[in-house]
């Protein structure tokens, strides 16, 4: 199926020289695939306009006069750079020129500009920053990641939904399984907010396994795992933590001595494989979701191949219409909801 995406070009740490590249695989690899290159003027040169060249009406190029740094403010970058790369990627999410919008820009400033410009979805009353971590049985879906650091009970119920779904779409899985991240698997564990949510849960069509724990999430329990931002992020944060070290020890002993040095010399085939499973670049690529569009974040310090994983997962979730899964779900629970609710007046 043809699909179009619209990439901020100018975005993370590394910007264009990771971004263009990026692009160029994507487009190899994907003979259906089109894209929006948006960026500073300066950005599409003449060597970019060479190397475009092979690819036809399929790279255009939409110039931005603004970027949104890394730092910048979420309210400065939306109220005042109007023409941001950032800003016009997403507008042509809204407009409908693209189907997805990539960045790895400021996380604060995408979240809010693609709120603010797309609206979230009717019976969404937040967007969640849904991503994979890898696990023991493969990988884990997990959410939410920051977006939102207190959260009630409805809230983890409209994720929990929008993570089952956003599964569906993109790993053709169904019925997923639905883990609510707790201090312990018992009914009894938990703040008021968690115990709420799993009665939702319980109550809900979802595959809900019930109550995981932080080293279930590597496990691989549940499909999707459910927290609020403050949670998802110390936890993700702290896997990011937990993984650099392992790899860094795994390089101090093999370096310790001649003999270590041999010894790594012989599980090099081993190590590799090691290190392709851990490595944060496969797993790329974290959707918005709730709004009225697909918008993917790609880390910041993306490199190109963890990059062109972050257009891959785009362009998924836009080709299985997961945003339109999701507005036919909520509208179906907001409807059944209403309809509990009238029954519940009357008796």
């Amino acid at each position: 199926m043809p699909i179009t995406l619209a990439i901020d070009c100018m975005g993370g740490d590394h910007g264009p020289s990771v971004t263009l590249p990026a692009a160029f695989q994507f487009l190899r690899e994907d003979a259906q695939a089109r894209v929006v290159l948006v960026g500073l003027p300066a950005v599409f040169d003449d060597a970019f306009r060479r190397a475009a060249a092979e690819f036809g009406d399929r790279i255009v190029v939409q110039e931005a006069s603004e970027v949104v740094e890394m730092d910048e403010a979420p309210a400065v970058a939306m109220r005042v750079k109007k023409d941001s790369s950032m800003r016009v990627a997403i507008n042509l999410v809204k407009s409908g020129e693209a189907a997805a919008a990539v960045s790895a820009g400021n996380t604060g400033a995408l979240m809010a500009i693609s709120r603010f410009v797309l609206k979230t979805l009717p019976g969404i009353d937040r967007p969640a920053i849904a991503t994979i971590i890898p696990s023991m049985k493969g990988q884990t879906y997990m959410l939410d990641l920051g977006a939102n650091v207190d959260c009630s009970a409805e809230h983890l119920l409209q994720f929990a939904i929008m993570g089952s779904l956003l599964l569906e779409a993109v790993e053709h899985k169904a019925s997923p399984t639905v883990g609510l991240l707790n201090i312990g698997e018992e009914d009894i564990k938990g703040n008021e907010v968690v115990k709420k949510a799993a009665e939702l849960l319980r109550a809900s069509d979802l595959n809900f396994y019930g109550n995981v724990e932080g080293d279930d999430i590597f496990k691989g329990t549940t499909d999707v795992v459910v927290c609020d931002g403050f949670v998802g992020n110390v936890a993700l944060k702290s896997s990011e933590g937990v993984a650099r070290m392992i790899t860094n020890f795994l390089s101090q002993e093999f370096k310790r001595n001649l003999l270590t040095k041999l010894l790594a010399l012989i599980a090099m085939p081993v190590l590799k494989r090691f290190k392709k499973r851990f490595d944060p670049g496969r797993f790329n690529g974290a959707a918005l979701l709730g709004l009225r569009g697909v918008v993917v974040k790609s880390h910041g310090s993306a490199n190109q191949t963890a990059y062109v994983w972050a257009l891959r997962r785009a362009a998924e979730a836009a080709r299985n219409q997961l945003v339109e899964r999701i507005s036919a779900r909520m509208s179906g629970y907001t409807a059944a909801s209403l309809e509990s609710t009238q029954e519940g007046s009357a008796a």
